[in-house]
C-alpha cells in the first residue's frame, strides 16, 4: 500500500502558530512545520513509518477512503419527532423522504 494514497489536509493552527499536516485514515497522527509544503512533507513521513511499522506488528493497515467502495446508502436514526417532520415536509413538497433529506445533505 502506498501511503501517498491516504487522504492528507493541511491545516494552519493558532494554537501552535504553525500549519499541522493530518492524515484522515489514521487521525491520530499529525506534523507541524512553519511551511504548508513541510506539513505535507511530514505527515507523508510519518503515515509512510506507521503504515509500516503496523505491517511489521502484523497489525491491519486502513485502506485509503480512495480505495474504498460506497453505496450510497446509509442509516441515520433521529428521534421520531423529527422522523414524522420531515415525512411531513416531503409529503408537502410532493417529493419522497429519501429525496428530502438527500438535497438537504447537499446544501
Amino acid at each position: 500500500m502506498n501511503a501517498r494514497h491516504y487522504t492528507y489536509r493541511v491545516l494552519w493552527s493558532d494554537e501552535d502558530g504553525e500549519y499541522v499536516g493530518l492524515c484522515a485514515e489514521l487521525p491520530g497522527l499529525s506534523w507541524l512545520d512553519a511551511s504548508q509544503e513541510g506539513a505535507l512533507r511530514g505527515i507523508v513521513k510519518v503515515v509512510t513509518s506507521a503504515v509500516a511499522d503496523l505491517r511489521h506488528q502484523g497489525e491491519p493497515v486502513p485502506e485509503p477512503l480512495a480505495a474504498r467502495h460506497y453505496s450510497g446508502k446509509f442509516q441515520v436514526r433521529i428521534p421520531p419527532e423529527r422522523h414524522r417532520l420531515l415525512a411531513l415536509q416531503a409529503a408537502e413538497a410532493g417529493i419522497s423522504l429519501n429525496r428530502l433529506v438527500s438535497d438537504r445533505l447537499t446544501v
